[in-house]
Formats: structure tokens, C-alpha cells, sequence
């Protein structure tokens, strides 16, 4: 995400925030917490959620609106950061909390529990960020977890086998193995998400390393795993904690990583596959523009030399490259920190279905937008339909096997089901 940058911006809502923009980065997610509590009247104790009512303003009032509702199925949660949903028991949902503690939720007898425990570090962006379970589970069983360690300043992938039964809810841990390190120079762009695709292997989005304006320019330094999208196998070989599939882009480049699938991201929160097995990132801006971004293999997304369609660094280092642009962006009138979400599968929603889900972190936006045909394809801002605004922090969205989405509000806890208005 992008918590603390975004701060700065002109905006009525955060005012306040630049007034602290000369703090360190220690306690901003708290800041921004405190901020969006002052400045949403809505917002309540836990226990006492009030119904969640939608606004339109600016772009989206000229758009097709959708009537729907938030529905809370999950509470009590401690800053929640990614849903999923356990594959051999779809009524169980799986969520992560920034302070290091994976919880289930039977949905259907709404018996909880807590997975396990991960001790991290929590400064700004730092925390317990993203899990995924391994394709074949719980015939294979295997999740995999990343996370900001308590030891030195890095991202950690960690793969966490289970005693049989691979039963989420029962889970008893029988190995932790590192698939990957990462080392951070700063506490924020850690990016988090992991994702197998269609293809069996593993792919990792990692942020450029965080400050401000990407400092050390890796978004487009090809010899850093920072500021790109990875693809590996984490099957260990004998040699390495993981392998690098044959087919990736840069396997024969000299002084490139080889695991790199993609290059010049800035911090890609979150991503999912579409149905095509696209694979789909929302790339958190810097001053100006959110984007998204059909992610194909070898390409360059333009990081720090752009930010969205618009030229950020002109320095001789970004003159005479190519870059794959987003096919999507949008402005500072309609959000500050954008947040990736799914294709809605579910027959339920017809206006929805088949449609992408994402919103915005700090204006608490929603929308649902057709992807492109193609990726050179250029949406515009008539293209979203709106689903409207809603004093919620959306920290990250899930999907369960129905294809319905769900939407995570990091400020309260509660994870709020996406249904149709009555």
C-alpha cells in the first residue's frame, strides 16, 4: 500500500496529515487510522457497526451506478491485510492480521480460531502482508506466507507445510522452510501478495523498496528482485531454496535476475488472475495517478521513469526506452492509494459478473470496470461503473469458490461481503 506518502496531498480529508508529513514513518498507519475515524462520522466501535450507506461524488456521479450493499460477515479483526479461502473447505475463511496472527472463520457455524503466529516487524508498511495456498493442496499441503521479519530490515517468503489432514482449522505446523529473502532499504513498498497462477508457479509482486520518488531507482534496475513481478517454482532443489522456470523473460540476460517476470512497478499491493489466466496488478502511485496493469511477460511498466501515463523522471536513464503503459488510471479527485481486487464470478450480481472489483484504500472508493480486450487497450474515466464511497479503509478485497468478493475495511477489522442492493 502507500499509506504515508499520500498524506501530503491537497486533499479536505487529510489536512491534517500534512501537518504530520515531517514525522517518520514509525506509527503513519495509525496516523491514517486516527485520520479516517476523525473524518468519517460513520465509523463506530466494533460491536456496534452501523448499516454502511454508499456516496457519489465527482467522476462517480456521471457514472452507471451499481446498488449494492456491505454486508459484515467477519469482526473483530486487528488491521486485517489479505483474504482467502481455504480450497478443500470453501466455508472457511482465511485472514491475516498486520501484527503476525493467521485467523480462520468457519462461515457457515462462525466458529474462529487462530491458524498460527508469525513474530514480525510492524513499523509503517512492515507486517504479516500475504498468504496463498500451494495449487494442489491440501493433497500438497502447503501455504506460503510473506512477511516482514523482526531481524534486520528484509521480506521474507516462508512455505509452512501441515500435519495430515490438511484441515486449515486444525492445523498443526510440521515445517517452516524460507523460500526467499528480500532485502529492504526502507519500511514501506513491500508490496506483500503472493499468488500461484495458471501455469503452477509462484508469483511474487515486490515494491521498489519504499521513500519516496523510488531513491535508488530499482524499478528499473533489472540486477534487484525490488520494483518488479517474480515468477519461480518454490520446490526446492538440491542447490536452492527455489528454482527459476525455464521459460521466464531474463534467464540468459547477464546481470539480471533471472526470477524477474516483469519490471518497473512501483508498489503492486495487490493482483489477481482473470479468467484468461491475465494476470491483473494495481500499481500504488507516487504524486499524481493510481494504475492498473495487465503484467505480461519481459515487459517494463515504466517505474520511476513514469507514473501512470505521465512522465515522472526525464533524467537520461529514462530517455529512449519502451514502456508498457497501464490501461487504467485514475487521479487524486477519486482516490490516493489504490487496492486490487477479482473478476466477480458469482450469478448472483449480474451487473458484476465478469466484471474487475477494486477500490481505494484512503478515499474508500469502489468500482467495477471491464478489462480490456488487449492490454494497449485505453480505458477511460466513463469506463468503471461506481459502486460508490464508503467510510471504510480497503485494505485489501478476497473472492471465495462462488466467485462472490469480499472487502476488507483495515480500519474497524470487519470483512464486509460485496451483495446486491435489495
Amino acid at each position: 500500500m502507500n499509506w504515508c506518502e499520500h498524506s501530503s496531498v491537497q486533499r479536505n480529508r487529510v489536512i491534517t496529515a500534512t501537518l504530520l508529513a515531517s514525522l517518520t514513518f514509525v506509527g503513519c498507519i495509525e496516523i491514517r487510522r486516527a485520520l479516517t475515524h476523525l473524518f468519517s462520522g460513520s465509523y463506530g466501535p466494533p460491536d456496534a457497526i452501523p448499516e454502511l450507506k454508499a456516496e457519489f461524488s465527482g467522476p462517480d456521479t456521471l457514472r452507471r451506478r451499481v446498488p449494492a450493499r456491505l454486508i459484515p460477515v467477519v469482526r473483530g479483526l486487528d488491521q486485517p491485510t489479505d483474504i482467502q479461502f481455504d480450497p478443500k473447505n470453501p466455508q472457511v475463511m482465511v485472514v491475516l492480521e498486520k501484527e503476525g496472527k493467521m485467523k480462520w472463520y468457519d462461515m457457515t457455524s462462525a466458529d474462529s480460531g487462530v491458524v498460527m503466529t508469525f513474530d514480525v516487524a510492524t513499523v509503517s508498511e512492515q507486517g504479516l502482508l500475504g498468504m496463498t495456498f500451494h495449487p494442489a493442496y491440501p493433497d500438497t499441503p502447503l501455504f506460503y506466507v510473506n512477511l516482514t521479519p523482526v531481524e534486520g530490515r528484509m521480506s521474507r517468503v516462508l512455505e509452512v507445510r501441515l500435519r495430515q489432514p490438511a484441515d486449515i482449522r486444525k492445523a498443526a505446523v510440521a515445517r517452516i522452510r524460507t523460500v526467499m529473502e528480500v532485502e529492504q532499504p526502507y519500511q514501506n513498498h513491500n508490496a506483500g501478495q503472493l499468488s500461484f497462477g495458471p501455469d503452477g508457479y509462484l508469483y511474487i509482486g515486490w515494491g521498489d523498496g519504499g521513500w519516496i520518488g523510488d531513491p535508488h531507482n530499482n524499478g528499473q534496475n533489472t540486477a534487484t528482485l525490488l520494483g518488479k513481478m517474480v515468477r519461480i517454482d518454490p520446490t526446492p532443489t538440491v542447490n536452492s531454496p527455489y528454482s527459476v522456470p525455464a521459460d521466464n523473460p531474463f534467464v540468459n540476460a547477464a546481470g539480471t535476475r533471472p526470477e524477474i517476470w516483469a519490471t518497473g512497478l512501483r508498489n503492486p499491493w495487490r493482483y489477481s488472475f482473470d479468467p484468461r489466466g491475465r494476470l491483473i496488478v494495481a500499481d500504488v502511485g507516487q504524486n499524481a495517478w493510481e494504475e492498473i496493469d495487465i503484467v505480461e511477460k519481459g515487459k517494463n511498466y515504466g517505474w520511476r521513469c513514469r507514473e501512470g501515463l505521465a512522465p515522472y523522471d526525464t533524467s537520461e536513464g529514462c530517455t529512449g526506452k519502451h514502456f508498457a503503459q497501464p490501461f487504467y488510471v485514475y487521479g487524486r479527485e477519486e482516490g490516493l492509494s489504490i487496492t486490487g481486487g477479482y473478476v466477480y464470478l458469482a450469478d448472483d450480481f449480474p451487473m458484476l459478473k465478469g466484471l474487475y472489483i477494486f477500490g481505494d484504500f484512503i478515499s474508500g472508493r469502489i468500482w467495477a470496470l471491464r478489462l480490456p480486450a488487449n492490454p494497449e487497450e485505453r480505458l477511460s474515466s466513463s469506463d468503471p461503473l461506481a459502486l460508490g464511497q464508503w467510510p471504510i479503509q480497503i485494505s485489501t478485497f478476497g473472492r471465495d469458490a462462488r466467485g462472490k468478493v469480499y472487502v476488507a475495511d483495515y480500519g474497524l477489522g470487519v470483512v464486509h461481503r460485496i451483495d446486491p442492493a435489495d
